[in-house]
């Protein structure tokens, strides 16, 4: 067998052991900041990733690097409290192993977020993106042997986030009242911000919010057939007209997206519902 197959199988074989009977419909992968989402999840069971065979360990700011299984909008979830990023050193088998990991243990949804610096003019600190398409900038996870048992040799990402979704997400956000954009992210690798100049090349090929993370996983989840709905938060204001003192903060980024966390979840929680 192919050493990443026994990797995934061996990790999705100890997590179904520790969460018993329980089924998860519903993948969330949780970004810098927003692992707020967590403690809306009921009755949660806390898996540790370092205690996951093979699993790798979230090093990231603002990730906390925990499966926590239980009910969020009356369905059963397992939710990734900080995710795996290639910057870290990782190959792009382990940055979405979870993703694959989480297909074996039948999720039939995923719902990614992240935050991201917000390149469009329109969008500020603490706006709500949905996430229509991606540009890709980051190594695609699916370089290498094919893995048959997961999807086929040339996956289509005509429609790599769920259109379905995407129309209901906006519908729920008019009910509650809640402010959203629908753009394109960017994916890049990190771990640097972009330059002024990046962010202006962002701009004019057609990107809205920049990342360094989530395209992996979107491809990974398309690959293996799994509808994906994905949502950015604007943590800063990724522009190439910036003061000569501005700087780029780190943590300010998960301060931001901590603040718009509870709209996010509001949203997550009700398109839940209504699958």
């Amino acid at each position: 067998m192919d050493p990443r197959a026994e990797r995934i199988y061996a990790a999705a074989d100890f997590l179904k052991q520790r969460i018993g009977g329980l089924e998860p419909e519903v993948g969330i992968v949780l970004g810098s900041g927003l692992g707020k989402l967590a403690d809306s999840i009921m009755n949660p069971l806390v898996i540790p990733y370092k205690s996951i065979p093979g699993f790798p360990v979230s090093t990231a700011i603002g990730h906390k690097g925990n499966f926590i299984i239980g009910e969020l909008g009356g369905k059963c979830v397992i939710a990734m409290q900080g995710r795996i990023h290639f910057y870290e050193g990782y190959p792009m088998d382990m940055v979405t192993l979870p993703i694959r990991i989480m297909k074996v243990i039948g999720i039939k949804y995923l719902f990614v977020s992240n935050a991201a610096g917000g390149v469009n003019y329109e969008y500020k600190v603490g706006d709500l993106m949905i996430i229509k398409d991606h540009i890709n900038q980051l190594p695609n996870p699916l370089i290498g042997p094919n893995l048959d048992d997961f999807g086929p040799r040339f996956p289509d990402m005509t429609r790599p986030y769920d259109l379905k979704m995407i129309a209901r997400a906006e519908e729920i956000a008019a009910e509650l009242g809640i402010k959203v954009h629908k753009g394109v992210y960017y994916g890049g690798t990190g771990p640097t911000y972009e330059t002024p100049s990046e962010y202006k090349y962002i701009r004019i090929i057609g990107g809205d919010a920049t990342g360094m993370s989530t395209v992996p996983e979107v491809i990974v989840a398309r690959h293996s057939g799994i509808p994906v709905f994905g949502m950015s938060v604007i943590t800063n204001e990724a522009h190439d007209d910036y003061a000569e003192d501005f700087e780029n903060n780190g943590h300010d980024v998960v301060v931001a997206a901590d603040a718009a966390a509870d709209r996010m979840c509001s949203i997550f929680k009700k398109l839940i519902e209504s699958l």
